[in-house]
């Protein structure tokens, strides 16, 4: 295992064989299944006292009937060895309130905005949307929610010329980062309700799909990257 301070990579945190958790975007995501509220609550208490008793805190969601934990080293901007070692211990806690792990909805959404000048519209989104720059582990032009509500939203340097052609220039497009093992089930459900598949040469880092009028979303992955 390595320092508390150095960033895993996705081979390295699916090494540690967390059977509960997926990496999405520098954090360690996982949900539980509670069955109602007031069990999501109990689960909530214990992994509250579990993260106080090592001075490292997750972040929470309680629904009913799952409850969503996320796990990050946010002074380095990715996933540590802290977040594996709670992240034992928060399984632990599950198993013992008999909350089974559910990991076939977990993503995370991002938006991403092609533009042929970053620096010129950049300012404008982080004031409109209320976003900060990223942070550690993150792309300088990156702009996230502090409050965690909304999207991350990144930039895409375009050519000005490449909507040639005839075809509508498109701006926003999504990037949605799904565990590995979900990125099949996802593309072929996409592709029977009238999408197709744009582009695969980038796979497993990402694949363009796109809906029956040409929008586009990328199916993305940990896989063949620096950063989980």
């Amino acid at each position: 295992m390595s320092d508390e301070k150095t960033v895993l990579n996705g081979p390295q945190i699916e090494g540690e064989s967390l059977t509960d958790w997926r990496p999405l975007l520098g954090t360690l995501v996982a949900r539980f299944k509670t069955g109602s509220f007031l069990a999501g609550l109990d689960l909530v208490r214990r992994v509250a006292e579990a993260a106080e008793a090592v001075n490292h805190h997750p972040d929470l969601e309680l629904t009913y009937p799952t409850v969503t934990v996320r796990l990050s080293s946010h002074d380095v901007g990715g996933v540590t060895s802290r977040d594996v070692d709670l992240a034992r211990t928060i399984s632990e806690i599950a198993a013992d309130l008999q909350a089974p792990a559910d990991t076939e909805q977990l993503a995370v959404l991002e938006l991403a905005l092609d533009t042929d000048d970053i620096e010129l519209i950049r300012p404008f989104w982080a004031a409109v949307l209320a976003l900060e720059p990223g942070g550690p582990g993150k792309h300088p032009d990156d702009l996230i929610d502090p409050h965690g509500q909304l999207p991350a939203l990144w930039f895409q340097q375009a050519d000005p010329g490449s909507a040639g052609g005839g075809e509508a220039p498109q701006r926003w497009h999504l990037d949605l980062r799904v565990p590995p093992e979900q990125v099949q089930p996802r593309m072929d459900a996409a592709l029977a309700a009238g999408g197709t598949l744009v582009a695969d040469d980038e796979a497993p880092a990402f694949w363009v799909l796109a809906d029956p009028q040409g929008n586009k979303v990328c199916l993305t992955t940990w896989q063949e990257r620096t950063h989980a």
